[in-house]
């Protein structure tokens, strides 16, 4: 019987997990598009992974309700998922292309078609060179692609991966996003856990943002840049004292440059001021604030809150 395709990948609604009188994660509802790359953002110790863990169906949640690839119970689907936890651990005595084959293997592949797909897979990874090296030959970054390579050889629908980008180098993170991308032009939707933003904004579609349990933010990387103003960049043509009198309160001097929010009624009226006033116009850039910045308010307004119920 053919599968039903969905709209949506995974799905939750008010995850609750509580470990003691501790409540790590707390109303949390996720919403990944298939075909889509997810990233759950958090802090550390936010939830992210306990909520990873409860959507596959690794442990049960306290509360409320979630679909993995359209099933309820998320392990009727485990052979179309690959996994990667944050605490990686491959056998050290295996060979690089028997430990794919013998991931594969776990989901319901067989091993002769494993260790076919490991080579190929190893071969588009950059490391051909390590299929028949010991695991514990390998540094840390290439055993941690292999363990990747492993998670995507029965070629899954979906992929999740728990800090992926993790003690890896420059070179092998670069590696990683490359082998992201292609599951998603597979077809595969990806869900991914960090707390690195440069990685969530080149990749991501969209996003959850996670701090003390709750979600604080959920949309695109562009909704999120969007939640600050722009900021604006000013350097005068004729410098002068008289400039910072006319910008806006929040100003702040950067060598020749002037640095400030975008005011509410636009920069037009401020560089008609400034014109009028002689100072002129050398040099203006108007931007957006990255997701970092983005990513430091939302979660600096759930600290500032939470250290207020303190109070």
């Amino acid at each position: 019987m053919s599968r039903v395709q969905s709209d949506l990948a995974v799905t939750a609604q008010g995850l609750v997990k509580r470990f003691g009188d501790r409540r790590v994660v707390d109303g949390v509802d996720i919403a990944v598009p298939t075909g889509a790359i997810y990233g759950v953002l958090g802090p550390n110790g936010a939830g992210k992974t306990t909520t990873l863990r409860m959507l596959l169906g690794i442990i049960e949640p306290d509360g409320g309700t979630r679909t993995l690839l359209s099933e309820a119970h998320p392990r009727d689907a485990s052979d179309r998922v690959g996994y990667l936890p944050e605490e990686r651990g491959l056998y050290p005595s295996m060979k690089a292309r028997e430990a794919i084959a013998f991931l594969g293997a776990l989901r319901g592949l067989p091993l002769r078609v494993g260790r076919e797909r490991a080579v190929a897979l190893l071969e588009s990874a950059g490391l051909a060179h390590a299929a028949d090296q010991k695991i514990r030959k390998l540094s840390k970054g290439m055993a941690q692609l292999v363990q990747l390579l492993g998670s995507i050889v029965h070629r899954p629908d979906l992929l999740v991966l728990d800090e992926p980008f993790s003690g890896l180098d420059p070179v092998n993170q670069e590696r990683l996003e490359a082998l992201i991308l292609a599951e998603r032009d597979r077809g595969a939707t990806i869900l991914f856990s960090t707390h690195v933003m440069a990685h969530a904004e080149r990749l991501c579609d969209r996003l959850t943002i996670i701090a003390g349990g709750k979600a604080r933010f959920e949309g695109t990387v562009d909704d999120a840049r969007a939640t600050l103003p722009e900021r604006v960049r000013y350097r005068p043509h004729q410098a002068g004292d008289g400039v910072a009198t006319l910008l806006p309160a929040d100003a702040t001097r950067d060598g020749a440059e002037w640095k400030f929010e975008m005011p509410h009624g636009g920069i037009e009226p401020v560089l008609v001021v400034l014109i009028d006033a002689g100072f002129g116009i050398a040099g203006l850039t108007i931007a957006r604030p990255g997701l970092h910045d983005a990513f430091v308010r939302i979660v600096g307004e759930q600290e500032t809150v939470k250290q207020g119920d303190a109070a």
